[in-house]
């Protein structure tokens, strides 16, 4: 494997924090600074709107400037968005918390595509274990983000957990510095009459929409859980801080930590097989979501959910990366990436409510509904490729 690929690699053990931080202690801090409790997990929910509307954004400022500098200053935005979210919980501003986890959620957008630069630097061939190992970044990120919460909460400025914030500013910076080494392939120049297919033309293709299908259902049902679970457990369930973030660092862990062998997977099975392991494992994560509330329940349903989005979001990544040519990529990864996190964005809007709302359940029949309609992408898929004659292949 190449040089941009470790690169990368490291510099995502650091970038790919912001999420854990915020995904901990959003809903907590923003039930203490918020108007109202409805609004408690509006911070997360900022922050994946700010990845929603980055994505297009992002992608457009990589091409015309590279993505080496698309990365940097990226993560020198989360640097100050950290320091902002730490000012706000010591000045007790609910709405400047939310710009600040915003601007976190804005990093992500360009972190995501950390990928897409990984893809494009290796044979097609070693695309799904190349992934993988980026992928494993995240197993770091699970452990230190929630770890730098955790043990400096006390830490800054007097108040609680203003000190996980700048801890996390720390975090961003060490990203920083391992960008600057990032040396990344030549951005494509591609004439305007050379612009490749119509998205509307690329869309038609059944792996498109099924890429596309895969990742947006690994977020959303994601999102829809991960979301409301810190708040279920510590504000309505009242198990301890430390309890939770067992729950969210085992959560995060299990969405990358299985980037050992699923990359290897993807190569020998095929991107569709994996996707449909994905969706048998977050149905098994629906019914133990449905058994209980106890701490393990809690545990084991979260833990589920990441191996199942991983092998969802590999898969999708993997599959989406098979639909388009060099000169249409940019334009394919932002359409894909805008559609995946407004979704994402939606479901995480909505968890807060549903949650405090309509309890639990409501959360658990709603993922449910999600993962119906990709079984209907991926029996689409197969209906068209008997069609085609290629049913031996259909599931690969």
């Amino acid at each position: 494997m190449n040089r941009t690929l470790w690169v990368l690699t490291l510099a995502a053990c650091m970038a790919q924090t912001g999420g854990p931080v915020v995904v901990l202690l959003g809903g907590i801090v923003g039930a203490d600074l918020a108007p109202s409790a409805g609004l408690a997990t509006l911070p997360v929910a900022f922050m994946i709107v700010g990845t929603a509307l980055s994505t297009i954004p992002a992608s457009l400022f990589m091409r015309r400037w590279g993505r080496k500098a698309g990365f940097v200053f990226a993560s020198s935005y989360a640097l100050f968005g950290g320091l902002l979210a730490a000012m706000s919980i010591f000045w007790g501003m609910f709405w400047l918390f939310c710009l600040a986890t915003a601007l976190i959620g804005s990093h992500n957008a360009f972190v995501q595509q950390y990928r897409f630069a990984v893809a494009e630097s290796v044979a097609g061939d070693q695309t799904g274990r190349a992934l993988s190992i980026l992928m494993l970044a995240g197993v770091v990120a699970a452990f230190l983000g929630p770890q730098v919460a955790t043990i400096f909460k006390n830490a800054g400025l007097g108040t609680l957990y203003a000190g996980s914030f700048l801890g996390l500013s720390v975090l961003m910076s060490g990203a920083v510095l391992v960008l600057t080494r990032y040396q990344p392939e030549p951005v494509l120049s591609v004439p305007s009459t050379q612009s490749g297919r119509p998205l509307t033309e690329i869309a038609q293709q059944p792996n498109f929409r099924l890429a596309l299908g895969a990742s947006a259902s690994a977020w959303i049902v994601m999102s829809l859980l991960m979301t409301a679970t810190p708040v279920a457990m510590h504000r309505v369930d009242a198990f301890s801080l430390e309890d939770t973030a067992w729950v969210i660092q085992s959560h995060i862990m299990a969405m990358y930590l299985p980037s050992l062998i699923s990359g290897f997977m993807v190569d020998r099975l095929g991107a569709v097989r994996v996707i449909l392991l994905g969706v048998v494992l977050l149905t098994i994560c629906l019914f133990v979501a449905f058994l209980g509330r106890e701490l393990m329940h809690y545990w084991w349903a979260l833990v589920l959910l990441g191996v199942g989005w991983n092998f969802l979001y590999l898969g999708g990544t993997t599959l989406l990366t098979t639909t388009y040519e060099a000169a249409e990529r940019f334009k394919v990864q932002a359409c894909n990436d805008f559609v995946v996190f407004s979704l994402q964005a939606i479901a995480a809007l909505s968890s807060g409510y549903l949650l405090l709302s309509m309890g639990w359940m409501a959360l658990v029949y709603t993922s449910a509904l999600v993962l119906v309609s990709l079984c209907a992408l991926l029996l689409h898929r197969w209906r068209q490729s008997l069609m085609a004659g290629a049913g031996q292949t259909a599931f690969k």
